[in-house]
């Protein structure tokens, strides 16, 4: 395929529509699960790695989302932990699974949270361990991972399972193997890809489930609790007011 931006944009769409349509039942699954968790007082716990931590930051603190959410990324353990930022130039702390004790702990965690685990191979260390520790705790768990990509690589954890092995609901965003969609050759034995997937349908599928938790709890004569933008009027004090109703469950950070 041309390398181009307009076919990037033809990839991207099939993989919308194809993603959008093919995850309902599994969002609507998913969507169940995160409706009790807001009935019973709960909030959403949102975890991921790398560029999956886009998928936390789609959920937790944003425009148009839910406000009894909250992200849990690996730099906590820098802001709430006390440990030294360098900790944070190691390349490899996604695949050590202690780290995901430490942020468990740091977490503002109730028994009544669901947590949404983003992972596009599902297979890191870090990422499993946190899997298992939510599971271990009575945690609903929905993963939101590629499953081509899962299926062709072995875990990074001792135990030998994936991020799909230990979540109530899977949701699967439709990422490639490798996740970039367009191939090329450069000659002399060089070859890659460009124009990466999951964190364009990962984004898809996060706003899926908010819009069917919202239309759920509508359903239900309960006013859903969503964000406004801070940058319209009166949006900033609609927020401050719908945070106290959780403060000390959810972090808010630059």
């Amino acid at each position: 395929m041309t390398i181009t931006s307009a076919a990037y944009a033809e990839v991207i769409a099939e993989a919308i529509t194809r993603v959008g349509s093919s995850q309902r039942d599994a969002v609507a699954r998913a969507a169940d699960l995160l409706t009790a968790t807001l009935r019973a007082g709960g909030v959403i716990q949102a975890f991921g790695c790398g560029h999956s931590e886009a998928l936390a930051m789609e959920i937790a603190g944003r425009a148009g989302g839910l406000v009894p959410t909250n992200k849990i990324a690996l730099r906590d353990i820098v802001l709430y932990g006390g440990e030294p930022a360098a900790v944070l130039t190691d390349p490899q702390l996604e695949r050590t699974p202690s780290v995901a004790h430490r942020l468990y702990d740091l977490a503002p965690i109730k028994p009544d949270d669901t947590f949404v685990i983003a992972s596009n191979s599902g297979v890191n260390g870090a990422v499993v361990e946190m899997a298992q520790l939510v599971k271990q705790r009575g945690h609903a768990l929905i993963a939101i991972t590629s499953r081509e990509h899962s299926a062709r690589v072995d875990s990074r954890h001792d135990s030998g399972l994936k991020l799909t092995d230990l979540a109530d609901v899977v949701l699967d965003n439709g990422a490639p193997y490798g996740d970039a969609a367009l191939s090329y050759s450069a000659g002399a034995g060089i070859a890659g890809a460009v124009g990466a997937v999951s964190s364009i349908t990962a984004a898809l599928l996060a706003q899926q489930l908010v819009t069917e938790v919202v239309a759920r709890l509508l359903a239900l004569g309960i006013t859903p609790p969503v964000y406004l933008s801070d940058n319209v009027p009166g949006g900033r004090e609609h927020n401050k007011e719908l945070e106290a109703r959780y403060a000390g469950r959810i972090r808010r950070t630059a």
